[in-house]
């Protein structure tokens, strides 16, 4: 059997993915040096793709015009393969919620430290953030193409989108996205696990853009009651850490100096 054969049976039974670890498994015979210029051969052939090194996946019928393919088709088999816990965030979770303003140029993934150890001349699609601890319970899963892949719920999804707003284009971007994420929040479900992966500050900054900037009264309510049933105590905050404050306004309500002007997008 030659390894172009192996792979198109392990496509045929629905494993699209592997490594040059599993190729050197299955033909113990053949150096590493023959495997990765076979692998590169059928790259260059558009027959597979390296989205990881020494991770490949098969570029399936529907994607051979553009030789490119979607995250969304090999990312859990990634991170199994990396040994990981993950789960798809910021604008890529909204867009699986159906509240991306617009399909995001990168695809996010959470995970945890330390960082990922690849460069963009493997996949320049992906987009790592990471955090201490993966909040499994504030996860929601679908079924992909290849399986079934983790991505966040609403409410963390809405709470990922301010606390990591520098990584999708600042806080006007945010607001837009939120103006349809909103619609299928609800803080009053497990918002003690939200506490535990972020910070109040993150949740005033949320509440301020529900409530003042986008009119969703009745999410900001459920988050400013939640905030003080559970004794928060709301500090004052710049909406922005990295601009000045001064003579700026204050948001009493939410003790949010006004620092910044958001202007979400026209949906």
């Amino acid at each position: 059997m030659t390894i172009r054969n192996w792979i198109k049976q392990r496509e045929i039974a629905g494993k699209p993915t592997f490594s040059i670890a599993d190729v050197k498994e299955k033909f113990p015979n053949t150096s590493v040096k023959v495997i990765t210029s076979e692998l590169y051969r059928l790259s260059k052939q558009s027959i597979i793709v390296p989205v990881y090194k020494c991770f490949y996946t098969v570029i399936p019928v529907q994607y051979s015009a553009r030789g490119v393919v979607p995250p969304l088709y090999y990312i859990d088999q990634l991170m199994t393969y990396l040994g990981k816990p993950y789960y798809i965030s910021l604008l890529s979770a909204a867009e699986l919620h159906g509240a991306a303003h617009q399909r995001p140029q990168k695809f996010s993934v959470t995970t945890l430290l330390p960082k990922a150890t690849t460069s963009s001349q493997y996949n320049n699609q992906l987009m790592w953030n990471y955090r201490r601890e993966i909040p499994e319970n504030l996860l929601v899963q679908r079924n992909s193409e290849t399986g079934r892949v983790k991505f966040s719920t609403p409410e963390l999804t809405a709470v990922d989108l301010v606390q990591y707003n520098q990584q999708i284009g600042g806080l006007s971007m945010a607001a837009t996205v939120l103006e349809e994420l909103l619609e299928y929040t609800d803080f009053s479900k497990q918002f003690e696990f939200l506490l535990s992966v972020t910070n109040i500050p993150t949740l005033q900054r949320l509440g301020y853009i529900a409530d003042v900037i986008l009119e969703e009264t009745e999410q900001a309510n459920i988050l400013f009651n939640l905030l003080k049933s559970n004794n928060k105590r709301m500090k004052k905050i710049p909406l922005d850490s990295d601009h000045s404050t001064d003579e700026c306004p204050i948001d009493d309500r939410w003790n949010v100096i006004i620092n910044q002007t958001i202007e979400p997008d026209d949906l």
